[in-house]
């Protein structure tokens, strides 16, 4: 179910935190879903357990998961598809944001798109 690539420039805590998004957002993880524990997880996909504490506890920090104290973590059901979909939507935006301001676009620029995407919605 949660997977690694280890080829890849983004964290691997990053990762996992991504697929548990990405799988709620799908509809994969439904509300109340028992995620695995951090030991057992961390031995299946050949990593260090503080990483996958460290995903664990962002995802709690966000509202995707909530933890019980000797039960584990389970996805939370205060977070629907739909407000799932719109949170990876705002780190998506965030990111693309991130690297056209890396690549020289301009704060204006960036604007102007937006508003153009939304006068194109109106109609």
């Amino acid at each position: 179910m949660l997977t690694v690539n280890f080829q890849s420039r983004t964290p691997v805590y990053q990762q996992l935190y991504d697929d548990v998004v990405r799988l709620v957002s799908m509809g994969v993880l439904k509300s109340h879903t028992k995620l695995p524990p951090v030991r057992t997880l961390a031995a299946e996909l050949g990593i260090n357990p503080n990483t996958v504490s460290k995903a664990y506890k962002m995802l709690e920090s966000d509202g995707y998961i909530y933890s019980t104290v000797g039960r584990g973590s389970f996805i939370s059901e205060q977070l629907g598809q739909n407000q799932a979909a719109k949170i990876q939507a705002e780190k998506d935006l965030r990111e693309t944001i991130q690297v056209a301001y890396k690549h020289g676009i301009s704060k204006e620029n960036v604007l102007k798109i937006v508003q153009e995407i939304y006068e194109e919605d109106k109609t």
